[in-house]
């Protein structure tokens, strides 16, 4: 039987491009967009992974490539999405790199920093620049960005990443405030750490101090991120702007 969904919330027709879609949260965001009604193009640098999950979710789902480190590329990318879509209606800027966890900050590189702040910061800056036609030819256009939990706590040894996330964080206040009168919103979800490939790295005692320290004592799953998500593109947020929505079963609550 299928469903019956809420007019406000589902996404029934909805075009969505959304960045870093090609595995881990990015492909649990794809499944759920397609689920609820919505037209997705997925960004991402890993072709063959991007192009087996274009070819097996079907025509609703278009993969292109695209390298958040370039501008030039961000741009004609956005572009080709809201042409195979005929538009936009939301943007998911989830894209994002860690590369400096595990190291203190003293051992990290200028190198290493300056490419995190590339993808995570500019790349999310760029993005929306270039979907902010299209999304306010929409009428109700909305930007989900992907934050992190571990800006709102201070997560040690991940200072690159961090950073760029609480960068994240505060252009979404900035965002909303410019945009927001042209009928788009702007929020950020701030996950918290879960299971799944990007994470296979993490030490078993940071998974344990997040697990302890939730108010919901247990692991966090893609699942339990989507429907924030899916609600923030959804035309029944439309009053909502500006936000940081944290999804980590209360490890922490600002």
């Amino acid at each position: 039987m299928q469903a019956v969904l809420d007019p406000e919330i589902h996404l029934a027709g909805r075009r969505v491009l959304l960045t870093g879609g090609a595995r881990g949260l990015g492909e649990a965001f794809a499944r759920a967009l397609l689920a609820a009604g919505a037209r997705v193009v997925i960004s991402d640098l890993l072709h063959d992974r991007g192009a087996a999950l274009a070819a097996e979710l079907g025509p609703d789902l278009h993969y292109l490539p695209m390298d958040l480190s370039d501008p030039v590329a961000i741009s004609a990318g956005v572009d080709a999405a809201a042409h195979w879509l005929g538009g936009l209606d939301g943007l998911v800027n989830n894209g994002a790199i860690t590369n400096s966890g595990g190291k203190d900050m003293a051992d990290l590189s200028v190198a290493t920093w300056d490419q995190v702040m590339a993808v995570n910061v500019r790349g999310t800056w760029l993005a929306t620049v270039a979907a902010q036609p299209y999304l306010a030819a929409s009428g109700s256009g909305r930007v989900v960005n992907i934050a992190s939990d571990t800006a709102l706590w201070g997560a040690p040894r991940l200072m690159a990443y961090v950073a760029s996330k609480g960068a994240v964080m505060a252009m979404t206040r900035s965002m909303a405030r410019e945009l927001g009168s042209q009928g788009i919103t702007v929020n950020a979800v701030a996950p918290g750490l879960t299971l799944g490939e990007s994470t296979e790295y993490v030490p078993q005692a940071r998974h344990e101090h997040y697990r302890n320290g939730r108010a919901i004592e247990r692991a966090q799953q893609a699942d339990d991120i989507t429907p924030a998500v899916l609600f923030l593109l959804s035309k029944g947020s439309g009053y909502i702007t500006g936000q940081v929505l944290p999804v980590n079963g209360g490890f922490v609550m600002p």
